[in-house]
């Protein structure tokens, strides 16, 4: 979950991309990430210190220019430079589809499963979820053999549990009368 900071950043970039612009400036800040992450110079360079701000700019912008990043991407990196933040960038990415989704009215979840969903599970559990937050659902889903069976969906900091493992738990506690 991003952090309050993240998510201040991510707002300011939300009002300074125009809504045509926005899959691009994921793209963007993805594929900037993405070289970030490949290159270990590249990240100590730009958080380094003892590089000057006018040489961390120049690179930002040769990059952008290699990425093709627009020029709302290529400013905000610029922010994030100035503000020594280029460390925040996957966090405030993440935040930035989060402000996204719900300003399109879209509620982000998290689906884990014992094992893959066929497509018409997938609809059916994203019916659902649509129809209990009152959004349209976004879904990521993955795989975790050690809920034995059934799903486990996170939907912000509220988690339905419909997992085996889940429901053996609470069988458990029920039965020993203890209390979590």
């Amino acid at each position: 979950m991003p952090s309050a900071l993240a998510f201040r950043y991510a707002r300011a970039l939300a009002g300074a991309a125009p809504p045509a612009e926005v899959p691009g400036v994921i793209e963007g800040l993805a594929a900037f990430q993405t070289m970030l992450a490949g290159s270990q110079e590249l990240r100590h360079a730009l958080q380094s210190p003892a590089v000057a701000p006018a040489r961390k700019r120049a690179v930002i912008s040769r990059m952008a220019e290699a990425l093709s990043l627009s020029g709302v991407v290529r400013r905000f990196l610029l922010v994030l430079i100035d503000h020594r933040r280029t460390d925040w960038l996957g966090e405030i990415r993440e935040a930035f589809e989060a402000v996204m989704d719900d300003r399109q009215g879209l509620v982000r979840v998290d689906v884990v499963s014992a094992r893959e969903l066929s497509a018409e599970q997938r609809g059916v559990l994203l019916a659902e979820l649509s129809r209990v937050t009152g959004r349209q659902a976004r879904a990521q889903f993955s795989i975790r053999e050690e809920l034995i069976g059934g799903v486990l969906a996170r939907v912000g900091s509220t988690v339905f549990d419909g997992s085996v493992r889940g429901q053996l738990e609470t069988l458990k506690q029920r039965l020993t009368g203890a209390e979590t």
